[in-house]
């Protein structure tokens, strides 16, 4: 399951995505309205945004609006310290599916998520198939005829990535930012390292599609049917 959150409190940001990545969900954070929208833009494969009202350069309730007006139907919970009921039906008219008033309970925050992603999904399916390979988003494994395994969370947020955009070459900054978020102390060498250990998973399965590196720009897929 993969979740876009939008809030510009860092500590409460990092909070938020520590806590969804424990219950196993593919979290992409970002710091206002925009770089959610920009997301949003590249990546249809979203199954709830979590979204802070009070954002600089773009508030929440402008990405509502402009989610809605471009018939986006993604599932969105507004996290918001705005408590009064005329905030709770602004959010709520303007298109978001469910309010919650912070401070809150992580476990709320869990259920309600829950709650929105047992819609019947319209878009994407939660199995993204590429040659003899198949990702499944339901419990983060990867299957091909010789095997199945279920990776690590960055991992598969990575190949996620990847097999969504089969043809693209994603930046290395991008793919890093994307699956380590903008505030990590981490740095590219924890992307080669996973990068790495899954390549060496698929090699292991004898799936066709391989993780190749595009000398000083980043990665793309390569398939191969011999």
């Amino acid at each position: 399951m993969r979740l876009l959150l939008a809030e510009d409190e860092k500590d409460l940001r990092d909070a938020i995505k520590a806590i969804l990545e424990k219950h196993n969900f593919s979290v992409d954070a970002v710091a206002n309205g925009k770089e959610a929208l920009d997301y949003l833009k590249y990546n249809q494969d979203y199954d709830c945004l979590i979204l802070d009202l009070m954002m600089p350069i773009m508030d929440g309730y402008t990405v509502i609006k402009e989610l809605r007006d471009k018939k986006v139907d993604i599932p969105i919970l507004v996290l918001s310290a705005k408590s009064l009921v005329h905030d709770r039906v602004l959010g709520l008219d303007l298109g978001a599916d469910d309010y919650l008033v912070k401070p809150f309970d992580s476990q709320e925050l869990l259920a309600r998520i829950r709650a929105l992603t047992r819609r019947p999904i319209t878009g994407a399916s939660s199995i993204i198939k590429l040659a003899n390979l198949s990702l499944d988003r339901s419990d983060y494994s990867i299957k091909t005829p010789s095997g199945q395994l279920v990776l690590p969370t960055k991992e598969f947020q990575i190949l996620e990535l990847l097999m969504s955009q089969p043809k693209a070459i994603l930046p290395s900054d991008s793919l890093f930012n994307r699956v380590w978020g903008l505030d990590s102390d981490a740095d590219q060498n924890s992307l080669w390292v996973t990068l790495s250990n899954l390549r060496k998973k698929l090699v292991s399965l004898e799936s066709e599609v391989a993780i190749k590196s595009v000398r000083n720009v980043g990665y793309t897929l390569e398939i191969s049917n011999d």
